[in-house]
């Protein structure tokens, strides 16, 4: 198999993972009419969790206090960003949930700042007004009383980006020195740990009458294996052969299809000035991930 041929399977690999991900969104929204959102990432993170130690078995004899240490901090950031992200799907739509999560994009270079001492480039500051903008226009109220407020669920929505920003920093320190298998495995676990203990207080009891619904089982095996764990392999593989910046580009489709199915299956509605917000917000994740690069590319080679 020749590099082109392999190269245009990894971007179909990213561009699937991006519908996984933008299919969860709907999944999520219908699942939160039978089980509580925290019992829902519980399912999920244990789910994908054994999975993939079982896929990896032979590697868990490398575990040490240090990938455990890292896995505890992960896990947290992990439980933390699925946990508002979760249960703000259940005060606002899918579709909406879907664009504000993309927040991360401008918050992970803005905070590697400070952290790292790395100054982000202009491109980044640029997309993170583009993206206010397109906030605004999404998620605020367009009634003359409350020209200014925001939805509960907009709100959680945009501070589980936070957390997978701070996800997503970590992670990339973690990954240099240690494999990524190993990490991904070991935050699944306790996220899915941290998701047990913190359900039963804000669910309440556990729900039995969920898990016997066939609905709820294939979409927590939805979740787990295809949303968690299947995505995160297609997007670590389309990541080692394809170009950072087009790579960005096909992961960035995740609020695309987010938006397209929610609309589609879930009959959701979007006004003239929620599109034009969806398509500011995107436009400035493809700026802060990739500046246009993939044009140039495209225009000069032969």
């Amino acid at each position: 198999m020749n590099r082109r041929t392999v190269s245009l399977l990894a971007g179909a690999g990213l561009l699937l993972a991006a519908c996984i991900w933008g299919f969860a969104f709907v999944v999520v929204k219908d699942s939160l009419d039978y089980i509580g959102p925290i019992y829902m990432m519980a399912f999920r993170f244990s789910i994908a969790a054994i999975a993939l130690a079982l896929l990896f078995a032979p590697k868990l004899k490398l575990l040490n206090r240090t990938y455990w240490k890292n896995g505890i901090i992960l896990g947290g950031y992990l439980f933390l960003a699925y946990a508002f992200q979760t249960i703000g799907c259940k005060y606002t739509t899918a579709g909406k949930n879907a664009f504000l999560t993309t927040i991360y994009v401008m918050l992970v270079p803005l905070l590697g700042w400070p952290l790292y001492k790395k100054r982000p480039g202009w491109y980044v500051f640029a997309a993170a007004v583009i993206s206010i903008t397109g906030i605004g226009l999404l998620a605020l109220s367009n009634t003359d009383t409350s020209l200014l407020t925001m939805s509960r669920g907009d709100m959680l929505t945009l501070v589980c980006g936070l957390f997978y920003a701070l996800h997503i920093l970590r992670m990339e320190r973690c990954n240099t020195t240690q494999s990524t298998i190993l990490l991904t495995v070991l935050q699944f676990f306790f996220a899915a740990v941290f998701s047990w203990a913190a359900a039963p207080f804000f669910d309440g009891s556990f729900p039995a009458g969920a898990v016997t619904n066939p609905r709820v089982v294939v979409s927590m095996l939805y979740l787990g294996l295809f949303s968690t764990m299947a995505a995160f392999v297609l997007q670590n593989v389309g990541l080692k052969y394809v170009q950072s910046s087009i790579a960005a580009l096909f992961l960035s489709f995740e609020s695309v299809f987010g938006v397209l199915f929610s609309t589609l299956l879930l009959h959701e509605r979007l006004t003239p000035r929620m599109i034009t917000g969806c398509v500011l917000i995107f436009f400035a994740v493809i700026l802060a991930e990739t500046k246009f690069d993939f044009i140039h590319i495209r225009g000069t080679k032969k």
